[in-house]
């Protein structure tokens, strides 16, 4: 038995405008189609790329702001155009996740390659961890933690006396739940550094949030040249690593403005506050990937 298709609706079904004769195409009133039907596959996928990945589309051309100019978006941002290109927040969740499942993935083929070493009952005798803040283990059989809280060796014991072996293998897969983890992270390292930026440029009297744009942008090209960093010739990760503090500060300079000299002791600054909030953050994270 074959549909019919439903008589077409003599007002708009958006606004309740009524149609006049012959029917438009689209709703004089709101705009919206007259002719309603349902959705099909090939739209949803025009949907999504038609705006956001085509050549012209607000994706690439913020990407190419994004790598080309450094502090660009964010100076644009901050001056009121913002209509052509996606928006800070859109546009670090878009990069750091892709990457990150990129990072998982990568975790994932490293630890399941074949030929993974087998850990036999006599090398359980020998498991280590390092967490960066402090480390434990098993030496010759006999556990030991060195610079960890109390709690957190003895539930590391608990861990290793009720299998070594099974607790040994725990570990190879530690550098997956670790990266699984590392996007938390993230919800502590990008406020702080726009907290250090603030810190450091008081005296331009920008607002918290302005300097939490700026931060938005620069992790978004780190997390880009992360992306490179996992490929495979080693000279583009080397080229990639060397472009995270030149860009970053070029991007100070353009936002910013002012002498080198006082860019360069600020930027060594919010390096050195940085590094210590990276430090703290990667060690709870690592400790939780330990201990989940």
């Amino acid at each position: 038995m074959s549909r019919t298709e439903p008589d077409p609706p003599a007002a708009c079904p958006n606004c309740g405008e009524p149609f006049a004769t012959p029917r438009p195409r689209f709703c004089p009133a709101c705009g919206q189609e007259t002719r309603l039907r349902p959705p099909r596959i090939g739209e949803f996928v025009q949907q999504f790329g038609g705006a956001y990945f085509a050549t012209e589309g607000a994706l690439w051309r913020t990407l190419r702001l994004l790598l080309c100019k450094p502090g660009e978006l964010t100076r644009l941002y901050l001056a009121g155009r913002r209509k052509h290109y996606v928006l800070p927040l859109r546009l670090y969740l878009t990069i750091s996740v892709v990457v990150l499942l990129l990072l998982r993935a990568v975790a994932a083929v490293s630890i399941e390659a074949p030929g993974a070493v087998q850990i036999e009952p006599a090398e359980a005798r020998h498991v280590e961890i390092d967490i960066g803040v402090g480390r434990a283990g098993l030496k010759d059989g006999v556990f030991y933690c060195r610079e960890l809280p109390a709690w957190m060796c003895k539930r590391i014991q608990r861990r290793i006396d009720v299998e070594p072996r099974f607790f040994a293998q725990e570990v190879e897969q530690f550098g997956l739940r670790f990266v699984s983890n590392v996007g938390s992270a993230m919800f502590v390292l990008l406020p702080a550094f726009a907290l250090w930026l603030q810190l450091v440029y008081r005296n331009r009297r920008l607002r918290y949030t302005e300097h939490l744009v700026f931060a938005l942008h620069v992790h978004a090209f780190w997390f880009t040249m992360l992306a490179l960093g996992l490929t495979d010739p080693p000279w583009l990760g080397a080229l990639a690593g060397a472009a995270v503090p030149a860009y970053t500060l070029l991007a100070m300079r353009r936002v910013y403005g002012g002498r080198w000299g006082p860019l360069l002791l600020r930027a060594v600054v919010v390096s050195g506050l940085y590094g210590v909030t990276l430090a703290l953050a990667l060690a709870l994270v690592a400790l939780v990937a330990m201990l989940s």
